[in-house]
């Protein structure tokens, strides 16, 4: 266990403390709540440097990192559409689990292919996730009533879906010559 692994393992950690916080009746518990998810966010950047310039990459932390990441967001959009009820916050939030649902199982697949590095992560992805983050920290910090950073969080989700999308489609094309092969029964 090396110190970017720990990080890893602590922002899976974070996720409870993060919903709890988001469901205690206080009213300062959402910001709460929002700085643990920046925090967690934060570690996501940090593990990842650490690991690169430390040298300390580990397959443990390879597998472990891309799951920390998907399980603290999920999170977080089921609890904002929970409580939002939006359709406006709902249809981002779909959007973005199913992609990485499928953007998943394709790596997944590729793996098995051994051609996993056609769909590593792109430029695009790198925005989409500061997008859904900045997104994320600014939902979480505030009430479901409209105001001005209600509307900047929903903006910014919807970029982000938007990059989502585009980014799936261009792993999509990237994987699609492997994709197009018809395999025989026998």
């Amino acid at each position: 266990m090396n110190i970017p692994n720990l990080l890893t393992v602590l922002r899976v950690l974070l996720i409870p403390v993060f919903v709890l916080l988001f469901y205690l009746p206080f009213s300062w518990s959402h910001l709460a709540a929002s700085a643990v998810f920046a925090f967690a966010a934060a570690t996501d950047w940090l593990d990842g440097y650490l690991a690169r310039r430390l040298q300390q990459s580990t397959a443990f932390g390879a597998f472990l990192d891309p799951v920390a990441d998907k399980l603290i967001v999920a999170v977080a959009l089921v609890l904002l559409v929970d409580e939002h009820a939006s359709l406006w916050l709902t249809l981002p939030a779909a959007v973005i689990i199913s992609r990485e649902i499928v953007v998943s199982a394709l790596r997944e697949w590729m793996a098995e292919l051994g051609a996993r590095a056609q769909v590593a992560v792109s430029n695009v992805g790198k925005w989409k996730t500061a997008a859904q983050m900045l997104a994320l920290v600014i939902l979480l910090a505030h009430s479901p009533q409209f105001s001005f950073w209600i509307g900047l969080g929903y903006g910014l989700l919807f970029v982000s879906a938007a990059l989502t999308l585009w980014s799936m489609t261009q792993y999509l094309c990237a994987a699609w010559p492997h994709l197009s092969v018809t395999t025989e029964k026998k």
